[in-house]
């Protein structure tokens, strides 16, 4: 274990930076989404990136408990969102 306040190993930094970077663009693209809305050129381009070129139409299923559903893919990432999820996947 480290000391308090010494350094973190270069290890421990590419570990904090790449959370951090992951942590900042999740954040960042469910911004836009709260402001455009899913009709956003930007953020339908997106979500076109996170599902390899095409939305998925609807309704979505998703891995959490309890058979969550969700009308569309919008709904679902809105959700994401919201809770912080950013990796749940359908």
């Amino acid at each position: 274990a480290q000391q308090p306040g010494t350094p973190l190993s270069d290890q421990e930094y590419q570990h904090f930076f790449n959370f951090l970077r992951i942590t900042i663009q999740e954040s960042t693209a469910c911004h836009l989404r709260e402001l455009y809305g899913c009709k956003n050129s930007l953020v339908q381009r997106l979500d076109e990136y996170e599902n390899h070129g095409v939305i998925p139409p609807g309704p979505i299923c998703s891995e959490l408990p309890g058979n969550h559903f969700f009308h569309n893919f919008c709904t679902f990432s809105l959700y994401r969102c919201i809770m912080k999820k950013y990796f749940l996947k359908v």
